[in-house]
Formats: structure tokens, C-alpha cells, sequence
């Protein structure tokens, strides 16, 4: 009797991955009628808006209340010069600024106002708008336009829709490092744990503290290995953040260890853009413990980590490393390339996947 043949496993596939990128709409609406959008100028929720934005030489064009959570948003233009970017936001890209003024100036309009909340000292502030800000200074512009939230707090929870330039690491941790500094000193009192959302991740707090040490901080190869350890604290800010100074004193001791491993690796001949990344992954204490869906507990006191972390890079055999080894590496880092040149992250499943083969 002849066997049954089995369906296709690739068409399997390609019906799982087209269920992947469907998007299903929530079940229950939400949000606001068009007849509850529509704001007067003169409405109790935007009047002392309005006359801020005037004082400043400005003109209120309209009102709304935005159509999700229903508070309200007043659209207006500013003097270009009455708008600072939040004094916790990523270093502004010049290259960047100038290629937005070229590519706006193409387009013969200004089509996408910046977000603006009240400012330090009666001015105004926008959380993400920086280099649309730049780049109307380049182009010369007056007045920009923009939407004016009353709702001050809305700087601190703005940083995951900051697309309008690809975060790297580097920009994502000390945009986070600056934020905590500001609330620790706006709110003292909060747990550190309050602000989960507006941080992303928690591992972000101790590379940005490592960031204002060293500049060129090779977080990279150190995150995967953070952000298994490292969680959200419910102490108060300011101590929270003392806490992390600690840490990230460590995590760069950890690193000039790794920085004379790596020279070490070199005087006996091994040539690699992984050689960093190699060797970090060595001494990681956490290296072989894989995280299950829904995981919150870490497998090892982020303390604890930093130690024994220190401790093998301190005992690390530059004898015992094989040219196949760091092979291994270049070829799973492979697979994983797009994402290193978006991100500058290296993906967890990339060291995972190295030490799997490898049996380190």
C-alpha cells in the first residue's frame, strides 16, 4: 500500500508567514467621534496656550482634540527661534539636517510640523523634532509650524516614536541617560521603575552612563549580555541612577580588560571585526542561558554578573582561542548583518547561535 504523501512543508511556511503580515484590527473601536474632535480656539483646555504661543510671536491656527485619547493638541507656528530641542534628546547629525533642509526644499513645502510642549524658563521645547528644527534654520525659515501639547510630561514618553532618524545604540542610550537625569531631578521621589515605558529597556540607563565616560563605548558587544541581567529597580531615581554609576564603572573595567584580550589576540596573529564581540561573549557568565517567552526573572543578579564577568576576562587563556572559533563567529555574524548595520546592536540569537556551534 502506497504511503500518503505529506503537504508541502513550504507551503506550510508561506501560509504562516502571510498570517504574519496580515494586520487585524482590534475588535472594539476607540477613540473619539469626528463631531468630539473639533476644538475652538477659545476653548478652557488650549486658552493659555493660545496666549503663550501669541507672547512668543506666534499665531494659534487651530484646535482639536486628538482623536485617541481625546486631551487636546493646538496647531500653530512658532518664531523658529522660540523652539529648543529637549535638552535630553540625541546629539543633532549636521549631515543629517542638512540633507532634511535639501529634501524639504525639493518638496516646496514644510509638511510635517514638529511636536512642542512648554519649555524651561516660559520657552518652548520639542521632544522630537531636532533636526526638522535644524533644518529650518538652514533653509532660513521664520516661523515653523507645529502641534502644541499642553501636557509637559509628553517629553519623557515621546522617545519610542522618535523615527525621523534610525536610533543606533549610542543615540537611544543617552537619550534615555539624559531623560532620567531630568526626572530624577523633576520628580525625586519616583521609582525608577515608573518611567519602564519612556526608558524602552533597562540596559539603556547603564550604557548611557558608560557613554558620558567613554565616548566610544563598544556597547554593542555588551547589550545582548545586559539586557539578560539588567531590570528595572523600584528605588527612587536619583539613588537608581548612583546605583548604575557603580555599574557602569564596572562594565568599562570589564572592557579594558577586554581591550588588552583583544590586543593580546592581535600580537599572536588573530585579525577579525569580531574579535571584540568574541571575546565579550567568552567571559559572559549568562552566555548559555536561553530566555523563555514570558521570562522576567534574570538568570543572574546584574551585580553578580558584572563579577564574575570581570573575573574571567581577568583569567581569559589567549592560548586557548582557535582561528576556527572566531570563523564561527564572522559566519553566524553574517546572517545577522542587516541588522548590525541598522542598529549597531548585535542581535542575541547572533552569540547564542556562535556558542551553540562552538561548544564553548
Amino acid at each position: 500500500m502506497t504511503a500518503k504523501k505529506s503537504p508541502p512543508k513550504k507551503k506550510a511556511a508561506k501560509r504562516a508567514g502571510a498570517a504574519r503580515k496580515r494586520i487585524t484590527p482590534a475588535r472594539e473601536a476607540r477613540g473619539l467621534a469626528a463631531g468630539d474632535v473639533a476644538l475652538a480656539l477659545d476653548a478652557k483646555e488650549v486658552g493659555t496656550l493660545v496666549a503663550e504661543v501669541e507672547r512668543a510671536g506666534g499665531a494659534a491656527l487651530g484646535a482639536y482634540r486628538e482623536p485617541l485619547s481625546g486631551r487636546p493638541l493646538l496647531l500653530a507656528v512658532l518664531p523658529r527661534d522660540a523652539v529648543e530641542p529637549t535638552p535630553f534628546q540625541r546629539d543633532l547629525s549636521p549631515t543629517h539636517a542638512k540633507r532634511l533642509a535639501q529634501k524639504i526644499d525639493e518638496a516646496g513645502a514644510f509638511l510635517d510640523p514638529i511636536i512642542v510642549v512648554r519649555g524651561a524658563a516660559g520657552g518652548f521645547w520639542t521632544p522630537n523634532g531636532r533636526h526638522r528644527l535644524a533644518a529650518a534654520k538652514v533653509l532660513g525659515m521664520r516661523q515653523i509650524t507645529a502641534l502644541v501639547s499642553p501636557d509637559e510630561e509628553l517629553a519623557f514618553r515621546i522617545l519610542a516614536l522618535n523615527t525621523e532618524k534610525a536610533h543606533n545604540v549610542r543615540d537611544r542610550a543617552m537619550e534615555v541617560i539624559r531623560m532620567a537625569r531630568a526626572l530624577a531631578k523633576r520628580h525625586p521621589k519616583a521609582k525608577e521603575s515608573d518611567y519602564a515605558a519612556q526608558f524602552e529597556s533597562s540596559e539603556l540607563l547603564t550604557l548611557g552612563i558608560a557613554f558620558e565616560t567613554e565616548n566610544r563605548f563598544a556597547a554593542g558587544a555588551y547589550a545582548p549580555f545586559l539586557r539578560k541581567v539588567d531590570r528595572f529597580g523600584s528605588r527612587t531615581l536619583p539613588v537608581a541612577l548612583r546605583e548604575r554609576e557603580g555599574q557602569a564603572s564596572r562594565l568599562l573595567a570589564i572592557d579594558a580588560e577586554v581591550r588588552k584580550i583583544v590586543a593580546k589576540l592581535e600580537e599572536h596573529g588573530f585579525r577579525s571585526p569580531y574579535l571584540r564581540t568574541y571575546v565579550v561573549a567568552r567571559c559572559n557568565p549568562v552566555r548559555f542561558h536561553k530566555m523563555k517567552k514570558g521570562e522576567t526573572k534574570p538568570p543572574m543578579p546584574v551585580n553578580e554578573a558584572l563579577t564574575r564577568m570581570l573575573g574571567a576576562a581577568k583569567k581569559f587563556d589567549v592560548a586557548a582561542v582557535r582561528q576556527q572559533d572566531l570563523a564561527l563567529v564572522a559566519e553566524v555574524a553574517s546572517d545577522y548583518e542587516p541588522r548590525l548595520r541598522v542598529t549597531g546592536w548585535p542581535d542575541e540569537r547572533m552569540v547564542a547561535n556562535a556558542h551553540g556551534r562552538s561548544g564553548w
